[in-house]
């Protein structure tokens, strides 16, 4: 038996038990003729205390960090105890060791806070993985998807695994595409999603489909997306919205109470897709932050009548003007407006400047437009925006989309400022009522915003006959936002043949391409298709989001950089002539 407890299980109740212990050793300290040594393993750290006789052992066999080291000893309890340990308050006096296998000097320190730089982290990702930070991220991984499997066996799902090799079909992203050895010159592609198998599954009559799957984008990398990457991904048949939205709001109410003891007991908010634009400048709303955006001109329309008495060139001119009332930021000095307005010059923000009114405690207006502005109709306006005393009104002025696309930033960033983006408070919500389709302006198409496969409102079906009211229609689809990130979107999905036909036809397909691409599914349609409906949400994603972090990479064992790259493994890589001769295969670079 090479252990008899692990390295995080001993306490003083265990004091006088004989006990063998192994694991790697992160660190010796030497005090003359005794030696202490910290042992870890993925349950925790553990004190062993070699004395005098057997540090001469130690001596004569010297061990180092990150050496796999067998002990058998006695619990004692500490005579100067680590209350930042759960085992703190005990140590093993080591009898007899044995070295089980040495280590080389590790190319960065396995510590919490390491010295290792993320490239390099990641190309010895086995060892980066032994540190603690690491293995909390792995853990909380597994209790979520253990709370989400609990919870969807007791709503009656299935787990029913689809194919990872499939034919490449049009669903927004780029596929990866896999070359078939005994079928020359063609290709699998990997899945994007399990959509259109979990439809499929509907139509055979298995009504609560769910799988924990990877899925695989050929995209461009941030933070929070991978190639490949885990979604929970579920349907339901003989559904309407309301009974998606109540199925899964509970789904997660329930991992909030299980993985983190948070329990949210009021009906999340739903919000629709034009009150979210409207109001916070994006679709998926950070509710953390209060304060709201008001809309004083939109596309020449003007909303706030101080507009039509000031002649004010960068106002009148301007498509749209959007304000935000910072709540307590009218102290803000000349050098922090300033720093304002060189953050929305970032040519990620695109814009030109930002105008403020300061709201001073003393009952005064100051703004940067002073001089064509009267105090009275800086009152005014601030009055507009809702502005208390003591608050900041910062405002932009321009283009529309641009506009609403920087506001919605600048929200967010003085959210950050003001220390409201606080990672351990949950603000979930729902967006509905979103577009069915988005007009493509560069190819001069119109796009589908979700899927091709999702249904229009009921009550908008009638407008896919007419093209030019493409635009009217709104979408039976839904998504989950969570702290101003989008976790997951589903929707009611189109079952009948002729609806979907439309819809493809909509979207630039001829008959002829979508029965090549799609025809699997048009002809499972008049089988007996059943009203259904479905969610898939990101699971890495909420995972870091329950952990507190912005990155998806620590919540994956074995992640890629945002160059695609396995650092660890050295891929993607070069294949042999060999085997590009069996594919059929020449690559031309």
């Amino acid at each position: 038996m090479y252990r008899t407890h692990t390295c995080g299980e001993l306490r003083i109740s265990n004091v006088g038990t004989e006990v063998k212990l192994a694991g790697w050793v992160q660190t010796l300290r030497k005090f003359g003729s005794i030696t202490f040594v910290d042992l870890r393993d993925r349950y925790g750290i553990t004190q062993l205390l070699f004395n005098e006789s057997l540090n001469k052992s130690l001596d004569a066999t010297p061990v180092g960090r990150e050496y796999v080291i067998q002990v058998a000893g006695k619990v004692l309890e500490r005579s100067n105890k680590n209350a930042k340990l759960p085992t703190g308050d005990i140590e093993i006096e080591v009898t007899e060791f044995a070295i089980m296998n040495v280590s080389n000097i590790p190319p960065f320190t396995i510590e919490d806070d390491t010295d290792g730089g993320d490239e390099l982290r990641m190309k010895y990702r086995y060892l980066d993985l032994r540190r603690s930070p690491l293995r909390q991220n792995l853990e909380l991984r597994y209790k979520v998807n253990r709370s989400v499997r609990n919870y969807l066996d007791g709503q009656g799902f299935w787990d029913i695994e689809t194919p990872f090799l499939i034919k490449s079909t049009p669903e927004g992203a780029r596929d990866f595409v896999v070359p078939s050895r005994m079928n020359e010159g063609q290709f699998y592609a990997l899945p994007q999603s399990p959509q259109t198998f979990k439809q499929l599954l509907m139509i055979s009559g298995y009504d609560r489909y769910y799988q924990l799957v990877k899925c695989f984008r050929d995209e461009d990398l941030r933070a929070d997306r991978q190639p490949e990457f885990t979604q929970v991904d579920c349907e339901m048949s003989f559904v309407e919205q309301e009974d998606i939205l109540n199925i899964f709001e509970g789904l997660f109410k329930h991992v909030f109470k299980d993985v983190k003891g948070v329990e949210i007991t009021e009906a999340f908010p739903r919000i629709t897709w034009d009150d979210a634009m409207w109001h916070y400048g994006n679709d998926k709303p950070d509710l953390r932050i209060d304060f709201k955006i008001k809309n004083a001109k939109v596309k020449k329309e003007v909303f706030c009548n101080v507009l039509n008495t000031v002649d004010f060139k960068v106002f009148n001119d301007a498509e749209t003007i959007l304000a935000i009332a910072v709540p307590g930021a009218s102290e803000y000095t000349r050098k922090q407006t300033d720093e304002l307005t060189e953050w929305v010059k970032r040519p990620q923000i695109g814009m030109s400047g930002v105008v403020y009114i300061k709201c001073n405690t003393d009952g005064t207006y100051k703004s940067s437009v002073d001089k064509f502005f009267t105090e009275e109709k800086l009152k005014e306006f601030a009055s507009f925006c809702g502005a208390q005393i003591g608050d900041l009104i910062l405002i932009l002025a321009g283009a529309e989309a641009r506009t609403r696309k920087a506001m919605s930033e600048l929200r967010l960033e003085m959210g950050q400022r003001l220390g409201l983006r606080d990672h351990a408070i949950y603000m979930p919500l729902w967006v509905i009522d979103f577009p069915l389709f988005e007009y493509d302006e560069e190819n001069n198409t119109w796009a589908a915003r979700h899927h091709p496969f999702t249904a229009p409102k009921p009550e908008h079906v009638e407008l896919m006959n007419w093209p030019d009211r493409f635009g009217e229609i709104k979408a039976n689809a839904y998504d989950i936002v969570l702290n101003g990130t989008e976790i997951g979107g589903g929707s009611i999905r189109i079952f009948q043949r002729d609806l979907q036909e439309k819809m493809f036809a909509a979207l630039g397909l001829s008959r002829e391409e979508a029965y090549e691409k799609f025809g699997f599914l048009l002809g499972a349609f008049e089988y007996g298709a059943p009203p259904h409906g479905g969610i898939a949400f990101g699971f890495d994603r909420l995972c870091a989001l329950l952990g507190g972090q912005e990155s998806i990479r620590d919540f994956i064992a074995f992640p890629k950089n945002n160059a695609g790259r396995d650092m660890m493994l050295d891929a993607p890589s070069a294949i042999d002539e060999k085997q590009l001769k069996e594919l059929k295969l020449k690559v031309n670079i």
